[in-house]
């Protein structure tokens, strides 16, 4: 498969899944059932930082190091954010 072809795939998916998170937010599933909206929010929102990260930047053609590297970033960057949220409160 060409690379254009793949690319105009994957922004087709990025695209509908985009398109879902703006119909949960504005059918009113956020007022009528927040933890549902919230989910389905946030599964699409990790898909899509998925297939971002993997296909746009290159991430899946990259040696296996390098993807643990971005994926251990990732993680620290999450439990400072944590660490410094629990602070707060």
């Amino acid at each position: 498969m060409s690379h254009t072809k793949l690319y105009t795939i994957v922004f087709g998916v990025l695209f509908v899944f985009a398109t879902v998170q703006a119909l949960v937010e504005t059918v009113g599933l956020l007022d009528s059932n927040y933890w549902l909206a919230f989910g389905i929010i946030m599964v699409l929102s990790v898909i899509k930082a998925l297939l971002v990260a993997g296909y746009y930047q290159h991430l899946r053609w990259e040696p296996r190091a390098v993807s643990y590297l971005a994926g251990g970033g990732l993680l620290v960057a999450l439990a400072l954010t944590a660490a410094a949220a629990y602070s707060i409160v």
